[in-house]
């Protein structure tokens, strides 16, 4: 059996730069210099797109030292978009960072176009520790699940 690595997970953009921005200045991900420019007939076949382009970059995420990204693209032509995102829709849901203040990080989500989405909750788990949860919006509708634990 071979062995198995995680790589990265693609994430489809209305605008690539402006959503790589939000994550970089939110989540304090961090460029890798990896951008995409992918044209030709290998690129139509692979993805069953006819004059299909491609572009966008690769984000490091934070605490992933071994090199896992995420893979902002952008569509040419366009991408299409379920309006009403919640986080019980079929397929990928969502992507999730644990942080040391929520609140201000939930701040700097609306701040960079971001929004709340439901409640923010507290929860306390016996014997593991206090966690403060919240779901919010990217400035493109996709989810961020934001998390912080006290012991």
């Amino acid at each position: 059996m071979s062995d198995i690595r995680y790589i990265h997970a693609g994430l489809i953009a209305r605008d690539w730069k402006k959503l790589s921005e939000f994550y970089i200045k939110v989540f304090r991900c961090k460029p890798t210099g990896r951008y995409l420019n992918l044209t030709g007939e290998w690129i139509n076949r692979l993805t069953a797109i006819d004059r299909v382009k491609i572009i966008g970059t690769h984000i490091s995420l934070p605490g992933c030292e071994s090199g896992e990204t995420l893979e902002i693209l952008e569509y040419n032509p366009g991408c299409f978009r379920n309006k009403n995102a919640q986080v019980n829709n079929q397929g990928f849901s969502h992507i999730a960072f644990e942080v040391t203040d929520l609140y201000a990080v939930l701040q700097k989500i609306i701040e960079h176009g971001g929004s709340q989405l439901g409640a923010v909750i507290e929860n306390d788990y016996d014997g593991i520790g206090l966690l403060t949860l919240v779901f919010a919006k990217d400035p493109e509708g996709n989810i961020v699940e934001i998390q912080s634990w006290k012991e």
